[in-house]
């Protein structure tokens, strides 16, 4: 007979046991394999996490410096590699595109898209179909329409008579641009826009925002290395979770509401397109069209054209309230080209070279999504000379790029000039790249650029941007991105 003494000891002695033999095998997993790229020391179980989450531009510059263009973390026992500057990335992401195309099976990913929809989804038939439905839905209900460029025109004029409302007093125009651009991808997955009173759907919009925020903390970290706290009834895993649970309860209720009256075949939208899809393939037992990767889908589009171009704009009113005198030269061209009365249109995009120089400038240093999402390698892959396995998690750094000293002169300058010529005529610039590059290239970047060129030339034709009297804007970057009140005066 066992004592109730010696069966705790047995117990105790046991937990000890296993724990000692999760720690090992912690321990074991942040080993570099040989062959790895070089990269700075971490912590015990956690390796590089709390440096990254704190301040990953200023920390990956460091180790850039010490390790080069290519260097790898331990976030906890996953082995990840860092690409910086434009050369690096360039050679992964276009010259081994297909290498590089995966994205990693980590937990929270796992949990919360299960791998499926389109942007987390694995480099294989569901990514495949998933991207080819959405690129075929943009050019179909999108910008493959003459008519749609009269769409984002229209959207522009109910944002600045929105704006009008405030008769020259300071406000955020942080919702209302955020209604205004995320309509423009309504229309072509909804068919239809979404009224700027609409509470429900910004509140949606928000949790997005605040997601993506959570999604970079140390918890998050945490919770890819060590699955087991999600057991813990707190940390800011938990608030994502339940952010994700209520926003896929709300895309299930307006997925349903939009469906309705649908006719096979005769598509009104993304959504209408999507059914027609699961039905041609309800016979097919691997189908990747489900209501599930719709409702993943339909998500992921709105954010992914809401939160991107939102912040673009939100920038360019930052920088013209910060540097009036490039603001006037905006606003002289536009009267030039379009007239004070004219509506400004993608047909005089061409003769508007300043004003392109600008925006160009503002994406450069913005930088959007300075991490991008990360890739993964689908097979065993070198690049110059290190071995990096299958499944390796592979952070691009475009922060890095656009602030690349070999192929921009002063980068941290903020000098649309940089994109003219002696001329004063626009030029590109091979390493302008912020909608990431190879096959998970942003789809989205026609549309977010005629959305831009557009809202951007109708809100300088009508307002003029400055700060209140007396206030010094904050410019610490808080996920990319320092904002404070704005007056937009007529």
């Amino acid at each position: 007979m066992w004592s109730s003494g010696s069966l705790c000891w047995t117990l105790a002695g046991l937990a000890l046991f296993l724990l000692a033999m999760l720690m090992v095998r912690q321990l074991l997993k942040q080993r570099r394999p040989k062959g790895f790229p070089p990269g700075p020391p971490g912590l015990p179980l956690i390796g590089n996490i709390l440096a990254m989450a704190t301040n990953p531009h200023v920390y990956m510059k460091q180790q850039s410096k010490i390790h080069g263009q290519i260097f790898s973390l331990d976030l906890g026992g996953i082995s990840t590699v860092v690409l910086n500057g434009y050369d690096a990335v360039k050679e992964c992401l276009v010259r081994q595109s297909d290498v590089f195309a995966d994205r990693p099976s980590l937990p929270l990913f796992k949990k919360l898209t299960k791998m499926g929809g389109l942007l987390n989804a694995k480099y294989g038939r569901c990514w495949i179909e998933h991207r080819k439905l959405a690129v075929n839905s943009f050019r179909c209900f999108g910008y493959g329409q003459k008519i749609f460029e009269a769409k984002i025109s229209e959207e522009a004029m109910f944002f600045l008579d929105a704006i009008d409302t405030y008769k020259g007093k300071p406000f955020d125009p942080k919702h209302l641009i955020t209604n205004a651009v995320s309509n423009i991808s309504n229309l072509i997955i909804f068919g239809e826009r979404f009224r700027y009173d609409d509470t429900d759907f910004l509140h949606m919009i928000e949790i997005f925002s605040e997601n993506i925020e959570l999604a970079t903390s140390a918890w998050v970290f945490l919770y890819n290395s060590f699955p087991l706290i999600g057991i813990l009834p707190f940390g800011k895993h938990q608030q994502l979770f339940k952010n994700a649970a209520e926003v896929y309860d709300f895309l299930l209720r307006i997925i349903e509401h939009f469906s309705e009256n649908r006719k096979p075949k005769a598509p009104r939208h993304f959504i209408d397109a999507y059914l027609d899809e699961m039905d041609q393939n309800a016979h097919d037992q691997e189908a990747t069209y489900t209501t599930e990767n719709l409702i993943y889908s339909v998500g992921e589009l709105i954010i992914a054209g809401t939160e991107t171009t939102t912040n673009v704009l939100r920038w360019a009113v930052l920088f013209m309230a910060l540097y009036p005198n490039i603001q006037g030269q905006v606003q002289k061209e536009i009267d030039f080209v379009v007239g004070p009365n004219g509506t400004p249109s993608l047909e005089a995009k061409p003769r508007m070279p300043y004003t392109e120089a600008v925006l160009h400038e503002i994406l450069r240093f913005c930088n959007i999504v300075p991490l991008g999402i990360f890739h993964a390698t689908s097979k065993d892959t070198v690049v110059r000379g290190y071995l990096i396995p299958e499944g390796t998690t592979v952070i691009t750094n475009l922060y890095s790029v656009h602030f690349d000293e070999k192929y921009w002169t002063n980068p941290a300058v903020f000098y649309p000039e940089r994109f003219l010529d002696a001329s004063g005529q626009f030029v590109k610039k091979e390493a302008f790249v912020p909608f990431s590059l190879g096959r998970r290239h942003c789809l989205g970047e026609q549309l977010a650029r005629m959305e831009m060129f557009l809202f951007f030339t109708a809100l300088l034709q009508r307002f003029h941007l400055h700060f209140p009297h007396g206030l010094v804007p904050n410019l610490k970057p808080k996920l990319g991105f320092p904002w404070e009140d704005i007056i937009l005066q007529t």
